[in-house]
């Protein structure tokens, strides 16, 4: 008699047990979130940081945990990288996230000043990268003048004002009015420079503001001051790249870029004759990198 042999299915190879979350691999996910939030710390000179980018490359639940932690913090990460680092952004609930009232408010209790703040960072970024292949180029560097941004920022006031005049709505809108069709009237009223007797800028000054905005780029690692002419001259990091990449879709700087007033740039900036544009507008509190 033959002996009948019943087959089955193979039994399905155990899974292998997930390697549990130590508390010490919770420190190392945090302690490299710390380090995303010091921009000026390079990986390339500090070991600890540079390895544990290495391991959030190479250990798949080591980058989950990290993201995690940044999330839940209120962060948002835009790259990991040996050139920028753990390169994050504040969300708009985040603790981190800084907003522009309170930005303005450390410069000048003027409650115009408010949208003028934000214009000079709209322009700083749209003078760094005036074109969508300077921000897909990671080894593109921008580079901006105090100088060059308020010459910017009054030649598309000169544009809106023109093409006011053309429409016949050159009046005078309430200080506290949204759009760069507002705004224009309230940065060319402004002197460029009020300089001191000492010669120092003053705070309220087109110039003072620009340069309140370039000295806190500066402080947060986005920017490096490169010299003194024409008020100072900057060039862009980086991380820089990465903050207005995640911005580029906003419609405030597409509309301000679309006034043709940057030129296709080698990486120097430089200003357009006036020509004709379509209409645009921009809404208030509108600059990088804050939130409203």
């Amino acid at each position: 008699m033959t002996e009948h042999v019943e087959w089955s299915e193979p039994e399905a190879a155990a899974a292998p047990a997930s390697t549990a979350i130590t508390p010490a691999d919770a420190a190392d996910a945090a302690r490299l979130v710390a380090f995303g939030l010091q921009p000026k710390l390079q990986p390339a000179r500090d070991q600890e940081y540079g390895e544990l980018l290495r391991r959030y490359r190479e250990d798949p639940p080591f980058a989950r945990l990290a993201d995690a932690v940044a999330a839940g913090l209120g962060l948002v990460v835009l790259e990991v990288s040996p050139r920028a680092g753990m390169a994050v952004t504040a969300a708009e609930d985040s603790v981190f996230a800084v907003r522009m009232g309170d930005y303005a408010r450390r410069t000048s209790a003027d409650s115009g000043d408010r949208f003028l703040h934000g214009l000079a960072h709209l322009a700083v970024a749209a003078l760094a990268f005036p074109r969508p292949e300077d921000l897909a180029d990671d080894g593109y560097i921008g580079r901006v003048s105090v100088n060059g941004v308020d010459a910017f920022v009054r030649q598309a006031c000169r544009r809106l004002e023109e093409r006011a005049d053309e429409r016949g709505e050159n009046t005078d809108p309430a200080t506290e009015a949204p759009g760069l069709e507002a705004a224009w009237r309230i940065w060319v009223r402004r002197s460029a420079t009020g300089a001191t007797k000492d010669a120092r800028r003053l705070a309220g000054s087109t110039t003072g503001i620009v340069g309140k905005a370039v000295a806190f780029l500066t402080d947060s690692g986005f920017l490096q001051r490169t010299g003194d002419d024409n008020g100072g001259t900057y060039r862009t990091t980086a991380r820089y790249q990465l903050q207005v990449r995640d911005m580029a879709s906003s419609a405030a700087m597409a509309e301000l870029l679309e006034l043709g007033v940057v030129p296709v740039t080698d990486g120097t900036a430089s200003l357009l004759p006036s020509e004709d544009t379509d209409d645009l507008e921009l809404v208030a509190d509108a600059g990088l990198p804050f939130h409203s």
